[in-house]
């Protein structure tokens, strides 16, 4: 494998919203970010992921882009951007920004001229449609739920959006919109960015034809991921926009991709694939339900633990994965993957332990760091989230109680990760002087930034040490290039690998159980611990016993 500058990195999600409010105004800004690139520096940052910060009218928190090349006002101004890059620079740290290609907002500009006419130069920019015997082109469910078409008033015509109707999608096959896309990214690592994370990127590719399938629901529709999967040709899309754009710069580039095609992965991620890496989701699937989250199970230890070693077993001789515990879009990793009895300071620093030693890039999300988790909501109307409002709807439908649908909320909102950043004890989590957007978590006096950087045995100050350690000179090499092979799998409640390189091995032994496990080795072993989680750590010539929610991490020598 040929050495890229950013196989040894670890990254950090910010959701800019909610990082750190300087002018407050409720609403977290880039002056925000600047004051904590220190804090993030400690941390062992090296990569900063900025949600969506461009111009938008925020239907769907700034995922509809109205201009590419504009600021929005509400997180500061091009020239509190150029500051970022700069300070970013002289900390040894990189700015990656969120590129949205497969739709932009309704009031872009190519939008609102493709809208006076469809069939003109605008139009063909997007998916314009007739209906079908005063039906929609065709039966496609969106994403967020209801028809994926939108009539335009006053005519025949229908366009796509697989997301919400502020959202129409993208033509792709249009190579004059094509090439003002390209000019707009390039725009931006000209600037000096670093690179993107590249969202629902799977989805540009379309059958222009717009076929109807069988309908999967009570509604008639049918969901539009359908169409995505049965369509081919998206790698040539994907190659073209990596030779016109990213390949030029050496850019780090992250995707969002949902139902790739099994064969597909050494396209995506290999030596020379479309992306520098994308995104593990195949924990965050196992909670996908079959009709919405009413019906999602909480997901069991050992499917959790199958779908990561799956994970790494097929990509490490193909590439790198981003290996993540939660994202924007997600609820807490606390609350979905722990059970109860491990929702606390040793549960949590195990799993962001099984995590960021995993083989890939460990991509941490703001707060991840701290131990935050889902914030409990009193009504629907303190959720801000389109998607947890449309998911809240179809559970009252399925005959849910309110109260049943708010619980169902709770366990799966995205709003859960958007809640503002906790930063001290004092009113609004230290996050904003003025009225935050959305609630701030009522834990934040006991989960706090400020608290945990005063403590040695805190959170924060243990996910210091974690990264520390994967970025040492004596274990970068093994972190980072050492193959990922499972242990104790026939073991319950066991999350247990080892990194393997030409002159190091490192395991890793975590017990997600609520009873002491012990693990007996084949052969005697002489184990230097490196980290550990709890005070003890018990060890034998030839077994070693976990407490619940331990993680040990120790050399064989």
């Amino acid at each position: 494998m040929t050495k890229k500058w950013w196989h040894d990195k670890v990254a950090y999600q910010i959701y800019p919203k909610s990082f750190y409010d300087t002018n407050g105004d409720g609403i977290g800004d880039l002056k925000g970010v600047i004051s904590k690139l220190d804090y993030l520096k400690e941390l062992g940052i090296d990569i900063i992921w900025l949600s969506p910060i461009y111009q938008s009218p925020f239907v769907d928190q700034g995922y509809d882009i109205s201009d590419y090349y504009k600021i929005s006002k509400s997180f500061g101004t091009m020239e509190d951007f150029d500051t970022l890059l700069a300070e970013a620079k002289k900390r040894n740290m990189y700015i990656v920004m969120d590129l949205v290609i497969n739709h932009c907002s309704d009031k872009h500009e190519w939008f609102q001229k493709a809208l006076q006419e469809p069939e003109g130069k605008y139009g063909d920019y997007f998916y314009f449609r007739k209906g079908k015997n005063g039906n929609p082109p065709s039966n496609y469910r969106s994403y967020f739920g209801g028809s994926a078409w939108e009539k335009v008033p006053g005519s025949d015509y229908y366009y796509l959006h697989m997301f919400a109707k502020e959202q129409p999608d993208l033509n792709w096959n249009n190579p004059q919109m094509l090439n003002e896309l390209y000019a707009m990214i390039n725009w931006w690592l000209e600037k000096g960015v670093a690179g993107f994370r590249i969202d629902a990127i799977i989805n540009i590719k379309k059958d222009p034809d717009f076929k109807s399938f069988e309908p999967d629901g009570p509604d008639g529709l049918t969901s539009i991921w359908r169409m995505v999967e049965s369509v081919e040709g998206v790698g040539e899309l994907l190659e073209d926009l990596k030779k016109n754009t990213f390949e030029k710069y050496q850019a780090f580039t992250v995707a969002e991709v949902f139902n790739m095609k099994k064969d597909e992965l050494i396209e995506f991620v290999g030596e020379n694939g479309h992306f520098s890496t994308m995104f593990d989701f195949s924990a965050h699937s196992l909670s996908f339900g079959e009709h919405g989250w009413y019906d999602s199970q909480p997901i069991q230890f050992k499917d959790f633990r199958n779908a990561l070693f799956h994970s790494q077993l097929e990509c490490q001789e193909v590439g790198f994965l981003a290996n993540i515990i939660e994202n924007h879009d997600e609820p807490r990793g606390v609350n979905r993957y722990l059970p109860d009895y491990a929702r606390n300071d040793a549960g949590i620093k195990m799993l962001g332990t099984i995590s960021v030693l995993l083989r890939g890039i460990p991509f941490l999300y703001q707060g991840q760091e701290i131990g935050m988790q889902n914030c409990p909501m009193n009504s629907i109307e303190e959720y801000d989230d389109i998607s947890t409002r449309g998911e809240y709807k179809i559970a009252l439908e399925a005959g849910l109680s309110e109260e049943e649908a708010l619980k169902v909320c709770y366990l799966n909102s995205r709003d859960n990760a958007r809640t503002p950043m906790q930063w001290t004890d004092s009113e609004n989590a230290g996050f904003t002087t003025g009225i935050p957007w959305l609630k701030v978590n009522p834990n934040y006096k006991s989960i706090n930034v400020e608290n945990q950087l005063k403590d040695e045995n805190s959170v924060l100050s243990y996910y210091k040490k974690l990264l520390a350690l994967r970025k040492s000179e004596n274990y970068k090499e093994v972190f980072t290039y050492g193959t990922f092979t499972p242990l104790f799998e026939n073991m319950e409640n066991i999350f247990a690998y080892e990194r393997n390189s030409n002159d190091k091995s490192v395991i890793i032994l975590a017990n997600f159980g609520s009873k002491e496990a012990i693990l007996h080795f084949e052969k005697t072993v002489n184990l230097s611990i490196l980290l550990n989680n709890l005070e003890k750590a018990f060890i034998k010539e030839d077994e070693i016993t976990l407490l619940p929610c331990q993680v040990i991490v120790a050399q064989c020598n």
